[in-house]
């Protein structure tokens, strides 16, 4: 019986079967959601884009865990709480302070989207390069556990900030933006939340892929990603290179954090599931791989609104962590280094 068992083990690690049940689940949700858009396309769509809202703001937080493990090799779990903070001071920048609500005009909505974003993003990349400063720095010749833990003890640290500062309650500004579609195909709606999630998100996608491609900064981020060492022997800066990728990805939090107020409710702790979700969605694209993030996020995206949204066979809204956190493990089995990432020697 112990030989029985060991054979099957051996088997069942060998590559051919473990890609040929990956290929085998791939083929049962490509059937299952072939029979849904079968059943009612025009549904199906409305779901489809959804899902894509949804992916877009997964994507702009999993684009900032990705950018610190790129040059750092570091899981930065704050960075979900850093998000939950910069959505909840621009519900008081926009609520309070500039006093907008459902009965402003959308051309005073529009402006104070756009100053409320001159104010958080500024002060929540300075507030994450803090981080990396006090938090991180002096831990960066320590055994890798060491920052992993202390990344950990920031996010309560930033969290019990959100808590104190403003209690349990939601906060929302969905009311803002004007409901209901902005056009439609026959029954598909293209909503107005949407067209306004993408009107952010793809610009600040575009500037962040120019930055790094073209900018003598961004390629000091490329070059300390690949050998901090050989780096810091070519004369780049190590110490600001790591700061600017945490000013950049504290940016890319605060924008989304202002999508998903404007989208739906956020509160002190909306960070922590968000967080583990466009986490899963940096992995499931390739971490450290940016247009990976990209990708994994809307595929996260997707699942979770076809999961809650179709009808046929569908599990429901109960299931959509189960399903999302599956599919994180299913990556780690069948293909450790994501859609788009490249298997390394480590993870060889």
């Amino acid at each position: 019986m112990r030989e029985a068992g060991s054979n099957i083990l051996l088997k069942l690690r060998n590559p051919k079967v473990v890609n040929g049940i990956g290929l085998f689940l791939l083929a049962l949700v490509g059937a299952w959601l072939l029979v849904n858009f079968i059943k009612g396309p025009e549904e199906f769509i409305n779901v489809a884009l959804d899902g894509l809202t949804r992916g877009s703001i997964y994507g702009v937080v999993a684009l900032g865990y990705t950018l610190v493990y790129g040059i750092l090799q570091l899981i930065n779990f704050a960075h979900g709480d850093v998000f939950s903070l910069s959505g909840l001071i621009a519900s008081t920048v926009l609520l309070t302070v500039l006093g907008l609500d459902a009965s402003s005009s959308n051309l005073v909505v529009v402006g104070g989207i756009i100053l409320t974003l001159a104010i958080t993003i500024p002060v929540f990349a300075l507030f994450n390069a803090a981080i990396e400063r006090v938090a991180y720095r002096p831990l960066r010749n320590a055994p890798r556990l060491t920052p992993l833990i202390t990344a950990v003890g920031m996010s309560f640290i930033v969290s019990n900030i959100s808590l104190a500062l403003y209690g349990v309650d939601y906060e929302s500004g969905s009311d803002l933006l004007p409901q209901g579609a902005a056009f439609t195909i026959g029954d598909i709606r293209v909503t107005w939340k949407l067209i306004f999630a993408l009107a952010i998100i793809v610009p600040a996608l575009v500037a962040l892929t120019w930055f790094v491609r073209y900018t003598r900064q961004g390629k000091a981020m490329r070059a300390v990603a690949q050998d901090t060492e050989a780096s810091a022997m070519m004369g780049i800066n190590v110490n600001r290179t790591i700061s600017v990728t945490f000013f950049i990805a504290g940016s890319l939090a605060a924008v989304a954090g202002l999508v998903f107020l404007l989208e739906y409710n956020i509160r002190y702790d909306t960070g922590f599931e968000l967080g583990l979700i466009a986490f899963t969605a940096a992995v499931l694209g390739g971490i450290g791989n940016l247009a990976g993030a990209v990708v994994g996020a809307l595929v996260i995206g997707f699942v979770q609104s076809f999961n809650e949204g179709l009808t046929w066979l569908a599990p429901g809204g109960d299931w959509t962590r189960s399903i999302v956190f599956g599919i994180l493990i299913a990556v780690l089995v069948f293909r450790p280094e994501g859609i788009l990432g490249e298997q390394t020697p480590e993870g060889a």
